[in-house]
């Protein structure tokens, strides 16, 4: 069985984890400095594991492996959210060194801004798919549209570089490690989760249209206001999910705004929501996605005001490969006895646009606190390595056809 190195693999992260320092996390936001810092780093340690590594015209980091196939693609991102934590995206990447170390057929791939710094969404993985034209490149800025995504590659050195893309032919699949980001494992005493899926996130706008007026000289009786409907809206929907959900769907009011959105004085004359709801089954997404729609044809029975739905996006569940699934349950079972769980990933992750092209696979390890997206966010070290091992022997057998 394959050994890894496994202070090799924590001394790799601890480096990794000092570019971008934020307190006991990073901010690396894509194609920033520290950002670049960090993808020049990934390259040398390609070197340093035998691999071919270089940076694309999108920013992701490509490391190619001159073992015979069959090969495995392994990598996640190492951009960060800003002021958040060391392990989110970059866990997976630094797996990926690891794995190549010990001998396994891999290259390994860092893919830019899985964390959506600019528009467009996974705009590395994509790329890499052959999913993101040089249209919506143009058409892409940043969160708070001060940059062009076209500026930001010419800032970071990156413009009229080639964007690389996977060759299918040369993969048996991809595998992606990862944090947990939620405390599942940990409130179950649990050390490794084999993700069977990946949720479909379907994002929606709620428009409330009502009449601005003044909040002293308008009557009760004569208001129409937009922001009062839109509260009433959602705590209807608050009601209504649960009867439709599944056992882990989730809903979150992302955003609400008011228009004018005076402190005093006047009473919105519109209100836009921006909803999302996640689960892995189309089923209940679909379920979820009906009930939504009648709470706001409801809404605009009862209401003196119009509210208008419209879908922002809908990403699809991704469901893991079974036989990569065996792999890493085999693999649990060796290293962690029963202390191991099947369990579905809440979150999005770069793995849901390479399934367009491959069989995929996630392993996770726990959470502290199920903390992600902060600075406080951790994992011990124990449980890292542990993970480490069961992802290499997972691989080592899913390559080996056993």
């Amino acid at each position: 069985m394959v050994q890894v190195d496994t202070q090799a693999f924590l001394d790799d992260l601890y480096a990794l984890r000092q570019i971008g320092a934020f307190k006991t996390g990073v901010s690396r936001p894509t194609y920033s400095a520290a950002d670049m810092e960090s993808r020049h780093w990934l390259v040398d340690r390609m070197a340093e594991v035998g691999l071919a590594g270089s940076i694309d015209g999108i920013g992701n980091v490509f490391g190619k492996t001159s073992r015979p196939g069959p090969i495995a693609l392994v990598g996640s991102h190492i951009e960060s959210q800003i002021e958040a934590g060391w392990l989110d995206g970059a866990l997976g990447v630094v797996a990926g060194l690891a794995l190549a170390r010990s001998g396994l057929a891999v290259d390994v791939c860092a893919f830019a801004d899985e964390e959506s710094h600019f528009e467009g969404g996974y705009i590395g993985s994509r790329s890499i798919v052959g999913d993101l034209s040089e249209a919506q490149m143009d058409a892409s800025r940043s969160r708070d549209r001060q940059q062009t995504l076209r500026d930001a590659l010419a800032s970071a050195g990156l413009a009229g570089r080639e964007r690389v893309q996977i060759d299918p032919a040369r993969y048996r699949g991809f595998f992606e490690m990862h944090i947990e980001q939620g405390s599942q494992l940990e409130k179950d005493a649990l050390k490794i989760g084999v993700v069977s899926g990946i949720v479909g996130i379907w994002a929606w706008s709620i428009v409330v249209e009502g009449q601005q007026d003044h909040a002293g000289g308008t009557t009760m009786a004569e208001r129409r206001d937009a922001g009062l409907s839109a509260v009433r809206l959602l705590a209807a929907l608050d009601e209504v999910f649960p009867k439709v959900c599944g056992p882990r769907s989730t809903w979150t009011t992302c955003n609400v705004t008011f228009e004018p959105g005076a402190p005093v004085g006047i009473i919105p004359g519109r209100a836009e929501i921006r909803l999302e709801f996640r689960d892995q089954s189309m089923a209940v997404l679909e379920r979820m996605e009906a009930a939504l729609a009648a709470v706001v044809q409801e809404s605009n029975r009862r209401e003196r005001t119009k509210a208008t739905l419209q879908s922002v996006n809908k990403s699809m569940p991704v469901i893991c490969d079974s036989e990569m699934i065996a792999a890493l349950a085999k693999a649990a079972q060796h290293h962690a006895g029963t202390e191991w769980q099947h369990m579905p990933s809440g979150a999005g992750h770069d793995a849901k646009m390479i399934a367009k092209k491959l069989p995929v696979s996630m392993l996770f390890v726990p959470s502290i606190g199920g903390v992600s997206h902060h600075w406080t966010e951790d994992t011990s070290d124990e449980d890292l390595a542990l993970g480490i091992q069961v992802l290499a022997s997972a691989v080592e057998t899913y390559l080996a056809g056993r």
